[in-house]
């Protein structure tokens, strides 16, 4: 009798496409995931009423100027050290209500990874304004996808209703930023702390 094959260990990546440092993680998860022994499970939501219940009209990063000089600093770096391609968007923090709709819609599916690398590609690297029904169209035609369906789907009350309800989820959980990673209970929060989740995680410790 076969012994039955234990379930990878999982780690959920809340993450928002208009997040430059959802970039970096989005860009090298599912790489760094399976050299850990590790799945993924995606976690897209909103930031927009996260920044709004502290009371932010925008992105701290646009708020306080300091901060958001070294915030480019540090991602020229940070890119240059994954190897990344980089393009500081014109329009930051952009909107991405569609892609978004688009991304819990299929978080189940074999092509959310490749969907989420190219929708952070066109924010990223090509400087697109990513939340127009033409682009993401684009970008599901590139991948071979039923485009019209899938935007049919996506924009549906109940849809937009699982985005909305996902993104109270992250509040009640605790998220105040992208990229975050749970483990279990455990929260690590940003880019630098993918390493040691998929670490975490693969420890077993939860």
């Amino acid at each position: 009798m076969d012994t039955p094959i234990a379930p990878l260990p999982v780690i959920d990546f809340w993450f928002e496409f208009g997040s430059n440092y959802s970039y970096l993680s989005v860009m090298r998860i599912e790489q760094e995931a399976a050299r850990h022994g590790v799945r993924v499970r995606w976690q897209p939501f909103l930031l927009g009423p996260i920044f709004k219940s502290y009371g932010w009209s925008t992105s701290p990063f646009v708020l306080q100027e300091q901060k958001g000089r070294y915030v480019w600093q540090d991602m020229e770096r940070e890119c240059s050290k994954y190897r990344l391609p980089w393009k500081k968007p014109a329009n930051f923090p952009r909107s991405a209500i569609l892609p978004l709709r688009v991304a819990v819609l299929a978080a189940d599916q074999a092509w959310m990874a490749d969907y989420c690398r190219r929708m952070m590609q066109m924010n990223f690297v090509h400087d697109r304004e990513i939340d127009k029904q033409e682009l993401v169209e684009e970008v599901l035609t590139g991948m071979g996808l039923p485009a019209a369906h899938i935007l049919a789907q996506a924009t549906t009350d109940e849809n937009k209703l699982k985005l909305r309800r996902q993104t109270e989820l992250a509040i009640s959980k605790g998220i105040f930023g992208a990229p975050t990673f749970f483990v279990g209970e455990q929260m690590f929060w940003g880019n630098d702390r993918l390493d040691d989740a998929l670490a975490y995680c693969r420890a077993g410790q939860v």
